[in-house]
């Protein structure tokens, strides 16, 4: 098709509230003609179950141990547990750490402790039980999507993942993130032979984006094209987030963290997952000190000064920042959903080069959590690639993070570009929309 007939960019900077098209809902009401929909939430909004075994050995108070041989209980996200009896949250952190097996070359579990993800391939395996964030996991956009025709179990499908694990490269091993690839390639098939053989259209916020990217570039692409119609990729950016370089030093906390991913040491292989990317950052200045400056080429050593060991240092070398760097067009129809207009962490300053203090913050434009620069190499890293035939970016002003999700007229325009493959307008985008 020639080039002028199909422009694979289309920008939308959506300044002011659009009506959502009632015919546009109405004419994808029926269930039997939509496309069926699988969601992958953000960073800790999937629930994790853990049993303890007697091989478990407490670190923190002896009463962590309480559970072993008693079975399954919820231990992410337990709000409403460590809201009863604050004296958990250590322990809940002992338990969710992970330890890095070196001749595995993996992470794994603490010794004693089983974990297992809830209600896989439903949307009922994410969400939270805090009403500070009950809004920022997908609830809303279910009910949206409800609300348009799609169904629980028929047509809606989630995929929880467990957020501690990342992945990493080929070659070395991944095991828990590689069986979550391997699970969400057979509800992707399920979801579709479920629905006439219609392709699926996956829907992601935050991290989750960054999964399905990785999930749609080691599958092959004519599996790509038989079960995916569309990626709808909301709130992630091509290369991370500054802010993300706050580590706060080696000093612990105080006072104790009232939440468990608060702990220091957890060891979460997604520790470092959404630095940001030499790929995009380049050699602008991130950190500044009297001493020296650190781009996004010298984190290796910022995290060293951070007061990270050798290993965990040489683990982001070779195990994160390869997959960072790969970062690109997955051979599929995208959309990207980015909310700016949100003060945003662009610089961090130690003049004194003490990184347990407080720092001065340099803020820019973006989410804040990810920055403009992130979300416009999106543009090049996914929409001027040769593969990847269609593109459409759409920046939507004085939205958050997580407003993209819980804000109505985002929700609308997430809403509308789920709906837009189930109709025309995909064969219409040399039209210029704005709203």
């Amino acid at each position: 098709m020639a080039a002028e007939a199909q422009p694979r960019l289309l920008v939308l900077l959506l300044a002011w509230p659009c009506l959502f098209v009632g015919s546009l809902a109405c004419g994808a009401a029926a269930a039997d003609l939509l496309h069926p929909v699988v969601l992958l939430p953000g960073y800790s909004c999937s629930q994790l179950d853990a049993r303890l075994t007697h091989e478990f050995e407490p670190s923190t108070a002896p009463s962590c141990g309480a559970r072993k041989g008693k079975g399954w209980f919820r231990l992410w996200k337990n709000y409403t547990a460590l809201q009863e009896d604050p004296a958990l949250v250590p322990c809940y952190a002992e338990l969710l750490r992970l330890v890095y097996d070196p001749v595995a070359g993996d992470y794994r579990d603490v010794p004693g402790v089983e974990t297992r993800v809830v209600a896989f391939g439903t949307t009922r395996g994410f969400g939270s039980d805090d009403p500070a964030t009950k809004n920022t996991c997908m609830e809303k956009l279910v009910q949206a999507l409800e609300g348009v025709g799609y169904r629980e179990g028929e047509n809606l499908f989630g995929a929880p993942y467990d957020f501690r694990y990342a992945p990493a490269p080929p070659g070395q091993a991944s095991r828990e993130f590689s069986r979550f690839l391997s699970k969400l390639r057979v509800l992707v098939e399920q979801a579709s032979e479920r629905n006439g053989n219609m392709p699926v259209i996956l829907v992601t916020h935050s991290l989750g984006g960054i999964n399905a990217n990785v999930f749609l570039s080691r599958s092959p692409l004519a599996w790509r094209r038989r079960y995916v119609k569309h990626f709808v990729m909301v709130s992630t950016g091509a290369g991370g987030g500054v802010f993300l370089l706050q580590f706060g030093g080696s000093k612990p906390p105080s006072p104790p963290p009232t939440d468990p991913l608060s702990f220091p040491k957890l060891n979460f292989a997604t520790a470092f997952s959404a630095l940001p990317s030499p790929k995009v950052f380049g050699h602008a200045p991130l950190v500044v000190t009297r001493a020296k400056n650190y781009s996004a080429y010298d984190i290796p050593e910022y995290l060293k000064a951070n007061g990270f060991s050798d290993d965990e240092v040489a683990r982001y070398v070779t195990r994160v920042l390869p997959v960072t760097l790969r970062f690109g067009a997955p051979g599929v129809p995208v959309t990207c959903i980015n909310g700016i207009g949100v003060a945003t962490v662009e610089r961090l300053v130690y003049w004194d080069g003490d990184f347990g203090a407080k720092p001065q913050v340099v803020y820019g434009d973006g989410d804040g959590a990810i920055n403009i620069a992130s979300m416009l190499a999106l543009d090049t890293l996914i929409g001027a690639q040769p593969e990847q035939d269609y593109f459409k970016s759409i920046l939507i002003h004085n939205t958050s993070h997580g407003g993209t999700i819980s804000d109505d007229f985002a929700l609308r325009r997430v809403v509308k570009e789920v709906l837009d493959p189930n109709g025309n307008s995909m064969n219409d985008v040399n039209k210029k929309q704005q709203c």
